[in-house]
């Protein structure tokens, strides 16, 4: 379960980081904004604490696999910018 959880947050953490760079940039699409917010509000779903086993699912499984859907279908010049940005410079 900890291996899992680890994979999860790895693959999240990019997406995180992408998502959060096409809030920010001028071209993203119109769809992405309402989509994010949908995604944080049922993040944060009441039934998460009613229902514990499915809350789970939902946030470590359902959740970071939309988001990475999500980041896929943003423009490839907004997700290739994010990753221009995110690489450390030395």
């Amino acid at each position: 379960m900890k291996k899992l959880l680890f994979i999860f947050w790895r693959i999240s953490k990019t997406d995180l980081r992408t998502a959060s760079f096409a809030l920010r940039h001028a071209d993203r699409p119109r769809w992405f904004l309402p989509a994010i917010i949908l995604l944080t509000l049922y993040f944060f779903a009441p039934f998460n604490l009613v229902l514990p086993l499915v809350g789970i699912v939902d946030d470590f499984v359902l959740v970071p696999l939309i988001l990475h859907y999500l980041v896929k279908l943003l423009p490839a010049h907004v997700r290739a910018g994010a990753g221009t940005v995110a690489a450390p410079t030395r």
